[in-house]
């Protein structure tokens, strides 16, 4: 992504705290896996969504109006061993020439000069209560600062979040954002297509679970949004299914949900469908029952309208769906009321989508759902789950797990459907699996 986006984000940021505040933000740290080996790095999102700085022990600064530059970089100092070592990484040059940095200091130094830029300043932003280190180290700047009130500096009076500020602009993605994330769709789409054509009885999950990164990476695209779930049969009604280890039985669906990631932003898709490549006839019905939940939640999807109606219309369809094949019994109303199709369909239509697959922005405002509005990008994925020892149903239905997801962006006349690339009718899955 270009600097000049960043660039803007900053100054959006920067005219929402206003002069006489100042803002921080920290990177996120190196993790230990085992012993001497980390876990790889992945930048905290808020931090690189104002920087697009890409290392650990970082420290963003951001004071509006300050004459010697409003924002200031404390990083680590340029070093020949761990560049040797590590590879490159920016030092306090890089900072300022190739991440535009206003000026940068060494991260070593943060407590000899940030308490001097904390001085005669209103109200404090920063994460509160997401990083123990900041938290502690600003009280004891503040007090520092305060200690010496009759050389007649003031200390902050008010911290305050910002979260609030940052994850609303979050909430609205950017043409360029948008680019990434349609091109996370786009690779994630097509890994899904490859894993569709490379299943068959006999395989593993992991086996599944490989043929998808493997797309990812061949498509060039390294990490993953999330830990892919790879559910065979009954393993599907386990909504965060990660252990991707049972083999593949015919007769049985596979549920895949798995997204890539491109420079930090996300993609989130499940598709599922049968392994030997044909479904069964009650897989055939509660298949197409949620198909027509999600058409009927997708339509929801456009500017003015609230959040909750897309929900709405996907449990009135599935309510209504599974008292026509017998597996609720009832008026529709009423058990809407109740909600006895949390049973079948306990988690809500979808959620947030940007750099982090459950990403941030308040769902209500004034404790009303929010509207939709043009550049919000969300996930629309209804689902049925069966369980294997549920004996208030038809045995036929028992161990069915199904979710359909889609990745859809919310346009001035309606919605875009980002992640179209994957088949999802009954036809369109038999018709590659059997081709394959």
């Amino acid at each position: 992504m270009k600097q000049s986006e960043f660039k803007k984000r900053r100054k959006q940021l920067m005219q929402h705290i206003g002069k006489g505040n100042i803002a921080l933000i920290g990177s996120a740290a190196v993790r230990a896996r085992n012993r001497d080996v980390n876990y790889p790095f992945r930048q905290d999102s808020d931090f690189y969504y104002l920087t697009g700085f890409n290392e650990p022990d970082s420290l963003a600064v951001f004071i509006p109006g300050r004459k010697q530059g409003e924002y200031i970089l404390f990083c680590r100092e340029f070093d020949e061993k761990k560049a040797l070592w590590e590879g490159a990484h920016a030092g306090l040059e890089g900072a300022t020439v190739h991440y535009k940095a206003d000026d940068s200091f060494p991260i070593d130094d943060l407590d000899d000069i940030l308490p001097g830029l904390l001085e005669d300043k209103g109200k404090v932003y920063y994460p509160i209560g997401r990083d123990s280190d900041l938290d502690h180290n600003l009280l004891v700047w503040i007090n520092h600062i305060r200690s010496q009130s009759r050389s007649g500096v003031t200390a902050p009076g008010e911290l305050a979040s910002l979260e609030h500020i940052l994850h609303e602009m979050r909430l609205f993605k950017s043409p360029e954002e948008l680019k990434l994330m349609r091109r996370a769709a786009d690779v994630s789409a097509n890994a899904h297509v490859k894993a569709m054509q490379r299943c068959k009885p006999g395989l593993y999950e992991y086996q599944i679970e490989a043929e998808i990164i493997y797309n990812f990476i061949q498509d060039g695209l390294r990490a993953v949004a999330y830990p892919s779930i790879v559910a065979g049969g009954k393993n599907a009604c386990v909504l965060h299914y990660t252990e991707n280890a049972d083999k593949l039985k015919s007769g049985d669906l596979l549920l895949i949900d798995a997204g890539a990631e491109c420079d930090h932003y996300a993609a989130d898709i499940t598709r599922t469908f049968p392994v030997s490549g044909r479904f069964s006839e009650p897989q055939k019905q509660l298949y197409q029952l949620v198909l027509d939940a999600q058409t009927a939640a997708i339509a929801q999807i456009k500017p003015g309208l609230p959040w909750h109606l897309a929900h709405d219309a996907s449990v009135e369809v599935l309510t209504k769906g599974l008292v026509s094949l017998g597996l609720l019994k009832g008026k529709v109303t009423k058990l809407i009321k109740d909600e006895k199709y949390k049973q079948f369909y306990m988690h809500r239509i979808g959620h947030w989508l940007g750099m982090d697959v459950h990403d941030v922005g308040d769902y209500k405002l004034d404790k009303e759902w929010r509207l939709l509005e043009p550049g919000m990008v969300l996930t629309i994925e209804p689902g049925l789950y069966i369980p294997a020892d549920c004996l208030t149903v038809n045995e036929q239905w028992r161990g069915i797990g199904i979710r359909i997801e889609d990745d859809v962006l919310v346009t001035a006349e309606g919605h875009e459907i980002l992640t179209g690339g994957a088949p999802k009718t009954i036809a369109e899955i038999e018709s590659l699996m059997q081709a394959s």
